[in-house]
């Protein structure tokens, strides 16, 4: 594709008080390279030739918060207590030097095991009823004193966040980890304020991270909350089956401070409730946006020729598609388009596309999955 054909993806674009250079974001992607929790020189280094290659945002690799069993893997980085956090000021301040805006992912994997490793942590993991997926239990039931300890370590995480100079801060909320997993009713079987049978309902724990987190930032400053219906535990999961139980499940999340909606498929392209627009409809950012106003972000296999899954496993893969997400942004279907494993191969592949070099973008390979390229 030639550098006009994409120009819709380089229009400049604000998020609160954020501006930003172009319309393509760097997706979080679990990297476990933080030994002992703590990010460093390689860290730095990685996230700045991204910025240096011309992403518009760049969000880190889930980093979790301050709760005994909030990780699942022992590279996952810490976002909180030192010498994590100066880790992290070494990060913002080389994506800052080369021009880059970056936020951190906030996350807690609750019952959810990695499938990369064994390990598991010393604390016993946590859920909201103690369960992985439906009939799969793990862990131990949150207690309200526990609930309320992960609301207020998320807070402190984004105020921390703020602090160091980032940009913007996204909450992990997708992929059948802890947010999500108090979404879903077959891993929320909770019978107090917590549960219920409806997704506004299940929604209150995450609403009341997303106030807890506006209300240590302020009014200003960006929060994205990355969202899926499909859950690792079963790709078939669907928290909202109609649009009428989308607005049910993001009104709330919005009306407590969300900024973006950052909203994980598998596949970009595919549309959401085909039922009503059809094959070729809007894809969950589209009708997130449509439903709520807030501004979307949509990613799902960008620059890949088959499901990003699939390219953990192994599989590689090819940038193609692009004409598909230049028809979609040009009817302003959503606002941020996010990018993945395309960025782990090739920190360049954002210039490459905006100077009309799709001929030189690198295929995904499983291989760079083993280093920081």
């Amino acid at each position: 594709m030639t550098a006009s054909a994409t120009d819709v993806l380089f229009k400049p674009f604000r998020i609160g008080s954020l501006d930003l250079p172009n319309r393509i974001v760097m997706a979080p992607m679990t990297r476990a390279f933080a030994a002992e929790g703590i990010p460093g020189e390689a860290q730095a280094a990685y996230y700045r030739r991204r910025a240096e290659g011309g992403v518009g945002l760049i969000l880190s690799e889930g980093t979790v918060i301050d709760r005994p069993a909030s990780r699942n893997d022992p590279g996952i980085p810490f976002f909180h207590g030192e010498p994590a956090l100066g880790g992290w000021k070494q990060v913002i301040d080389a994506v800052h030097g080369a021009g880059g805006r970056m936020g951190p992912q906030l996350w807690h994997t609750g019952a959810t095991k990695s499938f990369m490793t064994e390990w598991v942590p010393d604390a016993p993991v946590e859920s909201p009823s103690g369960y992985d997926a439906p009939d799969v239990p793990r862990g131990e039931a949150m207690s309200e004193e526990a609930i309320a300890d992960s609301v207020a370590a998320f807070a402190r995480a984004a105020a921390d966040a703020k602090r160091l100079g980032f940009d913007v801060v996204e909450l992990h909320g997708a992929h059948g980890y802890l947010i999500d997993q108090f979404f879903w009713s077959g891993s929320n079987l909770r019978t107090d304020r917590y549960g219920g049978a409806t997704i506004r309902e299940r929604s209150r724990f995450a609403a009341e991270v997303v106030a807890a987190v506006r209300e240590a930032v302020g009014p200003g400053y960006p929060l994205i909350l990355r969202l899926s219906q499909w859950k690792q535990q079963d790709y078939a999961a669907r928290l909202a089956e109609t649009p009428d139980l989308m607005a049910d499940w993001l009104e709330p999340l919005v009306e407590a401070g969300v900024d973006v909606l950052h909203c994980s498929q598998r596949r970009f392209w595919e549309p959401e409730f085909p039922e009503i627009d059809g094959e070729n409809g809007l894809n969950f950012a589209g009708w997130a946006k449509k439903l709520t106003g807030a501004t979307t972000i949509s990613v799902g296999s960008v620059g890949l020729s088959g499901d990003f899954m699939a390219a953990f496993g192994g599989e590689g893969s090819s940038s193609v598609g692009l004409d598909r997400l230049v028809e979609r942004m040009e009817r302003d279907e959503f606002d941020l388009i996010a990018v993945g494993r395309a960025l782990i191969t090739d920190p360049d592949w954002v210039s490459k596309v905006r100077d009309g070099n799709a001929g030189e973008l690198k295929g995904f390979d499983a291989a760079a999955l083993g280093e920081l390229v």
